[in-house]
């Protein structure tokens, strides 16, 4: 089979070696004779996958004990409700990024009881920066961050000063690419499907004493619940939590989450040079923001990009159109991404624009 480099947004590209134990279990996971989609999630051979993906996840994050690890479905935009479901009060706030945090803003401001403040954009500068925020010093339940936005390119390195307020973040695309400390959140969730696994799968990690105070919450959506079951309330992805697992473990041998932010500062930046330095391709994100996983780029002319991308398709570099919102061309360089992949692409720009010439 010919080589090819996905750098799709998501679902996105997964270790090659996860793959292939996946095929190589896939018909009888440990000699039980029954596929991996086909155990149950009551099953000690189940239990033993949920707990040390949980246990990997921990070490590779630091995640304290006074942190619950849930494994749900739902996907990234159904924590935009289950937040302000659980977390919210009264006051709630949230920093505008992007076409993400914008969503979830929306999703806050449906409930009736709840008081949405903004409390900075970057729709001024086009979302091509991180906004700077003022000194908090009033009273939220929580604040919201989108810690790197797919869509825009931009991510957060320091992350804001909310005063003595909750800190929640949605770290979809970046969770395991760079590193956070956990206790500088109260709440962390991510889909899974840029870093972790197949589409289908959540990952939220919360502060303990965040979690179960509201009573009466829809039982899917209740973290306390969820806690409490062991993320296992109802059938949950087993599948994808296998997976999950084993890419766990794949970035502990490749160093773990300090070691693959170095590889993934340098696959970025191989990108980043050639279109500093570039006469036909550039990169709209001022530098001090640039994101580490997605990286959007343009010629400033429609004709040309989608002549790049024909191209680069033929050429086995896939997926790399930008979203719909913003156009031009999008490169992620999610953990699984080799290095190879990114000199290649460049190798294939910069030959583009020789002939463009």
């Amino acid at each position: 089979m010919q080589q090819v480099y996905n750098f799709a947004a998501g679902p996105a590209v997964l270790p090659q070696p996860v793959l292939q134990q996946v095929k190589d279990e896939f018909l009888s996971y440990h000699n039980s004779g029954m596929s991996i989609t086909e155990i149950s999630h009551r099953s000690s051979l189940f239990q033993d996958i949920i707990d040390d993906a949980e246990k990997t996840l921990r070490d590779l994050m630091q995640i304290p004990d006074d942190y619950a690890v849930l494994f749900v479905q739902g996907g990234g935009s159904q924590q935009f409700t289950e937040v302000p479901l659980n977390l919210g009060t009264n006051n709630v706030a949230y920093i505008d990024t992007g076409n993400w945090s914008k969503k979830a803003i929306a999703e806050a401001q449906k409930f009736p009881s709840l008081k949405v403040t903004t409390l900075a954009s970057s729709e001024a500068t086009h979302n091509t920066t991180i906004p700077m925020v003022p000194p908090v010093s009033a009273n939220y339940d929580y604040v919201h961050i989108t810690t790197n936005n797919t869509i825009e390119g931009t991510t957060y390195f320091d992350l804001p000063d909310v005063g003595k307020n909750v800190l929640v973040g949605d770290m979809s695309s970046n969770i395991l690419a760079q590193r956070y400390n956990v206790q500088d959140f109260g709440l962390i969730y991510a889909g899974a499907q840029k870093n972790i696994a197949p589409a289908g799968l959540t990952i939220v990690i919360a502060r303990r004493d965040l979690i179960g105070k509201k009573k009466g919450l829809p039982a899917m959506l209740d973290y306390g619940l969820q806690s409490a079951k062991g993320s296992l309330y109802n059938t949950p992805p087993v599948f994808n939590i296998y997976m999950a697992g084993l890419v766990f473990h794949w970035l502990e041998d490749c160093g773990g989450v300090d070691e693959m932010e170095k590889v993934n500062r340098a696959k970025a930046k191989i990108l980043y040079d050639y279109l500093d330095q570039s006469k036909l391709f550039s990169a709209p994100v001022k530098p001090a923001f640039r994101s580490l996983t997605n990286v959007p780029f343009v010629t400033g002319n429609a004709a040309m990009d989608q002549k790049f991308i024909t191209a680069a398709t033929e050429a086995k570099l896939l997926n790399l159109k930008g979203h719909r919102l913003v156009g031009g061309m999008r490169a992620s360089l999610y953990n699984a991404m080799p290095i190879t992949g990114v000199t290649k692409l460049v190798h294939f720009m910069a030959e583009f624009e020789q002939g463009e010439k």
